[in-house]
């Protein structure tokens, strides 16, 4: 009886095959599932699984390899948008992506983000902004919320002495380089379809050798915020999007 269900009208959803088969390594409720998910769907959708070329980092993501059914190479800490720029130049035929947390991303990798936006180099920035170290034990990053605690700011995070949370999205968007910058979240459907969108823009503005695409993910980290998955969802929406705005931060000019 189940077997003449299975059939193709039947089906609701079928996993992409630019994931592997492997069972991802992130912990219940965290949102990098969801956005490799998005993004491997946006590569297979184009068309364009033996065209692209993915950076991993060291991180929550540093496994991407593992999931992503294309040509993938690693990178050291906050240095994936140099090795993706040499990718690019040597191959500028390929679509060529990075995969980046926020500790990566915008603390040791912050000199290698901004000099890659602004020299415009031709490549798709996926950044996932957790506000926190998810990997290597929840410490406080570039990223975190004023008052937000976390295992070197157990008080919460005091602006006087670290500063304020940096939005390097908005910074990025007014480098010259940068063709598209927007951000997104996967925590509700109509986020997702959202996300998934801007990701299939950002890759597909790969054609025109316009500029660097920068789309960030506001996430939650389950784990280090000590919460539910529905419980930092929650808190996510109340105190993350108020200072990290959903939305489109640059676009193309329309001629």
């Amino acid at each position: 009886m189940s077997e003449n269900l299975i059939k193709p009208e039947n089906l609701v959803y079928k996993k992409t095959d630019v994931l592997t088969d492997r069972i991802m390594h992130y912990c219940p409720g965290c949102g990098h599932g969801t956005a490799h998910r998005m993004l491997a769907e946006v590569i297979d959708e184009l068309g364009i699984q033996n065209e692209t070329i993915g950076v991993a980092p060291v991180g929550c993501s540093v496994l991407a390899y593992y999931y992503f059914n294309v040509d993938m190479q690693e990178a050291a800490h906050g240095r994936a948008p140099a090795v993706a720029t040499g990718i690019k130049r040597v191959f500028p035929e390929k679509y060529v992506f990075t995969y980046q947390g926020d500790g990566d991303l915008a603390a040791i990798g912050t000199a290698e983000t901004i000099h890659a936006c602004n020299r415009g180099e031709n490549i798709l920035i996926v950044f996932v902004n957790n506000g926190i170290y998810g990997m290597t034990g929840g410490q406080m990053a570039p990223t975190t919320l004023e008052g937000m605690k976390s295992s070197t700011s157990p008080f919460g995070r005091d602006v006087k002495t670290m500063g304020a949370p940096l939005k390097i999205t908005e910074l990025i968007a007014q480098l010259p380089g940068t063709y598209f910058v927007t951000r997104q979240a996967v925590h509700k459907p109509a986020n997702v379809r959202k996300a998934k969108r801007a990701l299939k823009k950002a890759m597909e503005y790969q054609k025109l050798n316009k500029g660097t695409c920068f789309v960030e993910i506001v996430s939650n980290c389950p784990s280090n915020w000590k919460m539910t998955p529905a419980q930092s969802n929650k808190w996510m929406e109340e105190n993350m999007f108020p200072y990290y705005p959903l939305g489109d931060i640059k676009v193309p000019e329309e001629k």
